[in-house]
Formats: C-alpha cells, structure tokens, sequence
C-alpha cells in the first residue's frame, strides 16, 4: 500500500518572488517527466502568477519543451470561453500564447453542455488523454485554495467529497458563483505524482492554519488532497503563512 509523502511548505516574501519559483518548479518536474507531461491548471489568481513567469522558465527549457505537455483544468465554470470566469478562457488568452510554439495540447471544456453532460464529455477526454489509467495519473497537479478551504470545486461539507467513483463531476450548487461547474474529485488529485498548492494574502491565513496545523474530524478539502504515493507541497507568502507555527522552509529575495 502506497504511504503519502511528507509534505513541505515553502514560504517566500511575496507572491513576485513566488512565482519564479513556482514557474522554475513546472518547467523542471517538465523536463523530468521524460517524455509527455501532464500538467492540471486551476484558475483564479493563478493565471496572473504561472502567465506571468512561466513563459520565461518554459523558454529556458528548450524552444520545443510546452509540445510536450497536456494541459487540462482542475475544474471549471460552465460559461461561454470567452466570458470573464472562465478558466480556460483566461489561460487562452494570458498564458498559452505567450509560451514557445508549438503549444501544449490543452483539454477544454467543449461548450454548451449543461453539468452532467460536461462532466461525462471532459471525463471522456481524460480517459483518452491517460489510457488504460482507471483514474489519470498527472504529473503535477497546480491547485489554489479559498478563505473558506475549498480548493478545485470541492467545497466544504459538499457531498462531492465523497464521491470515489467520478473522476470528473458536476456541481450545480456552488456556494461561490458561478453555481455550474465541473470538477476533478479526490481520487485523481489523490493520484498525482506531484500537488503543489498555492495561497497568498493575509485572507488565507486563517484557512491555512486550520489545513495545515488542525485536525478536524471533517477535515476541510484542501485538508483532503493527501497524494497516495506522490509529493505534496504548499507554495505562500509571507502574509498566508502569518499564522502557522509548523515547521517551513523560509526563501529569501535573491
């Protein structure tokens, strides 16, 4: 039986400093992977952070590198691309044009199906990305967390949490709009090869706390992403990591 691997939590002063690291971190778990790299997306601030420094980093691996990968999203909104919320219409527009050409494969949501639908058609697409996987295994999982512990659309006391059947599920009730969304459940973020999370700001503090230190009988999602026998990271700033007296690992501004 797979242990789950110790988890390291990385703290740097500021998310400018972050995000190099962050973006150093995909394109080096890039160039391990060997050949293709799986690569799963969440959306929120992370677009500003990975479209900001990753072209560089995935530049500096080799004009070819981003062909390799196969990108797809932790979850998504049930909007039209090119509406404001839509995470891979953020991506679109902010991140993939600014990588080396040729591009990654990008799995998107195909539009205008309502949540069932969507999530059956996006489940299909990653049965066909990671054949003869019963749950895709991804090489690096890109996950955010909010104030409230919920992280991809799993979010807390949602019966989704259970769910160990699906590996794409549809939710029609979001507690945070838009209600329709698609999803990936715990047991392909729970199979990865690697998670690393990232939060900054003063508001998560908080929430990290409690993920990171408690233990809660009903522990929050983000508290649930525990990779069977992959690694788990944590990547915050200063004013996230406010609260926290575990043991981290402190970087400084070069």
């Amino acid at each position: 039986m797979a242990v789950p691997a110790a988890r390291r939590v990385s703290v740097f002063p500021s998310p400018q400093e972050l995000g190099p690291a962050l973006a150093q971190l995909v394109a080096e778990r890039a160039a391990g992977a060997g050949g293709r790299f799986s690569l799963g997306l969440s959306g929120g601030s992370l677009v500003g952070i990975l479209s900001r420094d990753l072209p560089l980093a995935a530049a500096a691996a080799g004009p070819a590198a981003p062909a390799r990968w196969l990108v797809a999203f932790c979850d998504e909104r049930l909007v039209p691309p090119e509406h404001p919320e839509s995470t891979a219409g953020a991506y679109e527009a902010q991140l993939l044009p600014r990588l080396p050409a040729p591009g990654p494969r990008v799995l998107a949501l195909t539009p205008g199906l309502p949540p069932a639908a969507a999530a059956a058609d996006y489940a299909a697409q990653l049965r066909q990305a990671f054949p003869g996987e019963d749950v895709p295994v991804f090489d690096l999982l890109v996950l955010g967390v909010g104030p409230d512990g919920h992280t991809c659309s799993l979010f807390p006391g949602h019966p989704l949490l259970q769910e160990n059947e699906k590996i794409v599920a549809a939710i029609t009730d979001s507690p945070k709009p838009p209600p329709e969304r698609i999803t990936l459940t715990l047991p392909v973020l729970n199979a990865a090869r690697m998670v690393v999370f990232v939060a900054t700001g003063e508001g998560k503090a908080a929430v990290l706390k409690r993920i990171l230190e408690g233990d809660e009988e009903e522990p929050l999602p983000a508290a649930r992403v525990r990779p069977r026998s992959g690694q788990l990271l944590w990547f915050l700033d200063e004013s996230a990591a406010k609260e926290l007296t575990v043991p981290v690992e402190k970087h400084s501004v070069l």
